[in-house]
């Protein structure tokens, strides 16, 4: 069999063609055959080198670019190098009616031609010439694309182009392709290029939504976009459109009625807005390979309306503050609302800075995941017995953001009311490192700084953390444990990190939402309708203000602060932030309502369980037993109740339990004497007694040595007091003295270098018979606390009075 030669390329081919007129015999049929083929083969050739020499500048991705919201409505928009913003949208993505008035008014052949219209160019030239001006002209969309795609003068020469850049693009596209390029490209005046652009800026609404009215206004604006631009020239405008609606009727595409109907509408006009929204996220999502059409899941009603509510809430915020918000579907993960500053065109308030990507100090929000690991660890349960009581962890001093210590304290007040002292002691028994470790495999990660390692000081805010960070990890308590990352837009991939288990998170959200105390029958709870969880925090300084709340449905977060760092004072989460979040959670209940979505249930996790307890022990005892100082109900994790949690810096010899012989007469006595029984007595942490009533010190739980029959020594330990002030006291402000009254104040007893707390904020620390020069500023109450080496603690509660 004969084998065909193959010529990869036309040039190729068509040289071959030309070496084989050489074949043909040289007879006169021979030779008419080599010159028709000449006359074909070289016109042919020589338009497909021109192809090759000038090629059809088709559009390439000029930077022109729409962030869209979830239904289409445009976000954002960046325009091209030359200002003009776009928004591509394909054939069926435009009203038909649309579709039909640009066709019917345009080019009614344009599914027939070949590009050109003969007779349209012909009857052109015919009503030109006899008016003695221009009166129609005769170009095609093809060749309106020609143009606008390589624009020409309009000159013989100027034609020709046009008229060789319509051939290119009939040779090369289809017709669906040329009308997509017209569609995407038509100028409508101003900035705007394109039928989606010019839709939404002028009218509000999508392509795909337009009436026949809005069709033949938008139909006809390409043809003088500034002499028709309906928000300049409404009267020119409704003119032209009424000439397009009657062509519709003349031609039979529309009913005659409805063409009557849509005369008598008023052009309406949307107030004319480049799309303004969510400015700070779309900067985010704007990359380099970022397609023209940038999709979100944001809910643009949603984002007007918080945008609105911020820009409210601007006169109620300090002087170059800016705030955050930051607003998440929980079941789904979508972002609803952005919001990364005040108002980016203010720049005393640093409205370019995004607060929702920056790296900021998280104050007290970590305590949660603290609390709900320290439950899974086995550890505490939700009524442990912990110490809100001064201590020092080398030359780290943590106070309390509060005024004051409380001293006993269960585990949930502690999170509840945000108290440091107890979190620092939950985290020493954690270990920092594996709190670290397990928040980075829950897939929230902490910025250090520079050398740093975790350490105690990071549950108080010691480190860096980012808001969009802290509400996907917060996503835990609201999908049984597990956080999942944040899903900006519909191509995201749902992904879950396991972060602690359900009923650990499940409790933690329980005592978030303020019902910290379970009733005495678990069952009676069993399906309940989540209510509002939050969290609050401040960073060292009063620099960032945190609010983090757990709607029902959404995950809502605030960041309020000066994105310079610089500290405000008197702003903190619960007076800054909290607010906003609550007006926000708000909205959404509100929208959630009117569109009659329901609630959705949460039911108690299997591993939790109700325990009644009894502190100092922090174990389940028969309340009529003596060791059974206070009893409260828990919620406890896989029926296990920890032991209440022993500082590992407290004094020796002060355990939670004596191991104690007594005599028939009930004084402590030697195991060897007659009659002698052995007892063990629930004793309160050493550190707390301060805040006990008398009866509950330890010098009152333990019984007197029997003096017919003594019993060992117990540890002895000279008791630690505050002299200069006595717990009562009302001081007042010298008559002769408008300055700050000024007390110095000592200790008794105690061992070692000693450190005061005032309103539980750490003061200087002083040696032994050194004492603190008190100075109190502004009348009202005051709580003076002291520590001691070997981890005793005193109080002194005083009022400062005019």
């Amino acid at each position: 069999m004969r084998q065909r030669t193959k010529f990869p390329t036309a040039p190729a081919r068509l040289a071959h063609l030309i070496r084989s007129f050489a074949v043909f015999p040289k007879t006169r049929r021979g030779r008419f055959t080599r010159r028709a083929l000449l006359a074909i083969c070289v016109p042919v050739f020589l338009l497909w080198l021109a192809d090759r020499l000038w090629p059809l500048p088709l559009p390439r991705d000029d930077l022109a670019r729409v962030v869209l919201a979830e239904d289409g409505t445009p976000l954002w928009r960046f325009a091209d190098a030359e200002g003009v913003w776009r928004y591509p949208v394909s054939v069926d993505q435009v009203s038909p009616y649309y579709l039909e008035a640009l066709l019917t008014y345009e080019d009614r052949w344009f599914y027939q031609h070949p590009g050109v219209n003969p007779l349209a160019l012909a009857r052109a030239a015919w009503l030109n010439l006899s008016g003695g001006r221009v009166l129609s002209g005769g170009s095609t969309l093809s060749m309106q694309v020609a143009r606008l795609l390589d624009p020409h003068s309009r000159t013989f020469s100027g034609k020709l182009h046009q008229l060789w850049r319509t051939a290119q693009l009939e040779w090369h596209l289809s017709k669906t392709q040329i009308l997509t390029l017209y569609l995407n490209r038509a100028p409508f005046g101003g900035t705007l290029q394109g039928v989606a652009a010019a839709s939404w800026a002028y009218l509000g609404k999508s392509p795909a939504q337009l009436t026949r009215s809005e069709a033949a206004l938008l139909a006809v604006l390409p043809q003088a976009p500034s002499r028709l631009r309906p928000d300049r020239h409404p009267q020119q405008a409704q003119a032209a459109r009424n000439k397009v609606l009657k062509r519709m009727a003349e031609h039979g595409v529309w009913p005659i009625a409805q063409v009557r109907e849509a005369q008598q509408e008023p052009l309406l006009l949307a107030p004319r807005q480049e799309p303004a929204l969510a400015p700070l996220l779309a900067r985010r999502l704007n990359r380099n390979d970022s397609p023209p059409l940038i999709h979100t899941l944001i809910d643009a009603s949603l984002q007007r309306r918080l945008e609105d509510l911020l820009l409210g809430w601007r006169a109620r915020l300090p002087e170059r503050t800016s705030a955050a918000i930051l607003v998440v579907d929980a079941q789904t993960m979508a972002v609803r609302a952005y919001l990364g500053s005040v108002d980016l065109a203010d720049d005393r308030r640093f409205g370019h800075v995004d607060m929702v990507s920056a790296v900021r100090s998280p104050g007290s929000t970590l305590k949660p995941f603290l609390y709900g690991m320290a439950m899974d660890a086995g550890l505490i349960h939700s009524e442990s017995l912990l110490q809100d009581v001064p201590r020092r962890y080398g030359d780290y001093r943590p106070g309390n953001f509060s005024a004051g210590f409380s001293g006993p304290v269960a585990a949930s007040s502690a999170l509840a009311l945000s108290l440091n002292l107890p979190a620092v002691q939950v985290l020493e028994a954690l270990g920092p490192k594996r709190f670290a470790a397990q928040l980075r495999n829950g897939g929230l990660h902490l910025s250090w700084p520079v050398a740093a390692e975790p350490n105690l000081a990071m549950i108080l805010g010691g480190m860096g953390s980012r808001l969009d960070d802290l509400v996907a990890a917060y996503s835990a308590f609201a999908r049984s444990g597990n956080s999942a990352s944040l899903r900006w837009q519909p191509q995201d991939v749902l992904r879950e990190r396991p972060m602690m288990s359900a009923g650990a998170a499940w409790i933690v959200r329980r005592i978030l939402s303020g019902q910290a105390r379970p009733d005495q029958d678990l069952h009676a709870e069993l399906v309940q309708r989540p209510a509002l969880a939050w969290k609050t925090g401040t960073s060292y300084g009063f620099r960032d203000a945190w609010s983090i709340g757990i709607g029902p449905r959404y995950l809502i977060g605030i960041w309020i602060g000066r994105p310079d760092g610089t500290p405000v004072p008197g702003q903190f989460g619960l007076a800054s932030a909290a607010p906003l979040m609550l007006q926000v959670h708000d909205v959404l209940s509100n929208r959630d309502a009117q569109r009659a979505i329901s609630t959705p249930v949460q039911r108690v996790p299997s591993s939790v369980g109700v325990a009644a307890i009894c502190w100092p022990l922090g174990q389940a005892l028969d309340r009529r037993d003596p060791n059974c100082r206070r009893q409260r109900f828990a919620w406890t994790l896989d029926k296990t109740i920890p032991p209440t949690l022993q500082a590992l810096d407290q004094p020796l010899g002060t355990g939670l339990q004596e191991q104690v012989w007594l005599s028939p007469g009930g004084l402590r006595t030697s195991a060897s004497c007659p009659g002698a029984q052995a007892r063990s007595i629930a004793l309160w942490p050493a550190a707390l007694e301060p805040w006990l009533a008398k009866a509950e010190h330890r010098r009152m739980r333990v019984p007197d040595s029997d003096p017919q029959c003594p019993a060992p020594p117990l540890p002895a330990m000279a008791p630690l007091s505050i002299v200069g002030v006595r717990s009562g006291d009302r001081l007042r402000h010298p008559a002769a003295d408008a300055g700050p009254l000024r007390i110095h104040l000592d200790t008794l007893g105690g061992q070692g270098q000693r450190w005061w707390f005032i309103n539980g904020m750490p003061q200087q620390s002083s040696a032994q018979g050194t004492g603190l020069n008190a100075v109190f500023e502004r009348t009202g109450r005051y709580q003076v606390t002291v520590l001691d080496e070997a981890g005793q603690t005193a109080r002194a509660e005083l009022t400062v009075v005019d």
